[in-house]
């Protein structure tokens, strides 16, 4: 069983959002494509409390993208993005959601950044998405969204970790920073995971 994973594809993320991935939008077209080929079709969405202390307005004198520590993390500030209840925490509506099993909310903890789809940062809490995953018989993720150096990159990293043959789909996703990207792709190629183009599935 395979397993399609949309990484925060939320209109935050997405051009004119309050931390825009570059061409983020340009994704939706191919995911929508990808989702007829799943039989399982999981979400994952940033899911901030306005107190988050990963935004950067919430440090008083401190910028935008300044990196400070967190728990004993490294942790980038970002500005005020996917705050709950809000629409730019809600899915676009070019990305129809009636394929969507199940959405896996992350970010809630003021206290810790959340990029991967199963776990916070700190690894102190599941998401529940690795068991829910194993309990549909599910072997092989393939996972597209936003962004390509982060979320779905430490996405990516945790499937490994949690056992499965996991596949990023390039093209149908998209990084804040592209050699953020190629450092993270790499590391994905180093811990057994693949690197594929949508078109591989599609054809």
């Amino acid at each position: 069983m395979k397993a399609l994973l949309l990484i925060d594809i939320q209109n935050d993320f997405l051009p004119g959002g309050a931390l825009a991935v570059p061409e983020g939008d340009q994704i939706i077209p191919i995911v929508n494509q990808l989702q007829e080929l799943f039989e399982l079709v999981v979400a994952t969405q940033d899911w901030h409390p306005q107190n988050h202390k990963s935004f950067a307005s919430n440090h008083e004198g401190k910028q935008v993208f300044e990196q400070i520590e967190l728990l004993g993390l490294p942790q980038v500030l970002w500005p005020d993005h996917c705050l709950q209840s809000t629409s730019g925490a809600e899915l676009p509506l070019e990305l129809p959601a009636n394929k969507i099993e199940a959405i896996f909310r992350k970010g809630m903890n003021p206290e810790i950044d959340s990029y991967s789809g199963f776990y916070d940062n700190g690894y102190l809490k599941s998401t529940g998405l690795a068991d829910y995953l194993r309990g549909k018989g599910v072997k092989q993720v393939y996972i597209a969204g936003l962004a390509g150096d982060y979320c779905v990159y430490y996405s990516a990293k945790d499937a490994l970790q949690e056992g499965f043959e996991t596949y990023l789909i390039e093209d149908a996703t998209r990084p804040i920073s592209k050699e953020g990207f190629e450092t993270a792709k790499t590391d994905i190629l180093a811990k057994g995971g693949y690197i594929i183009q949508s078109d591989t599935l599609l054809k």
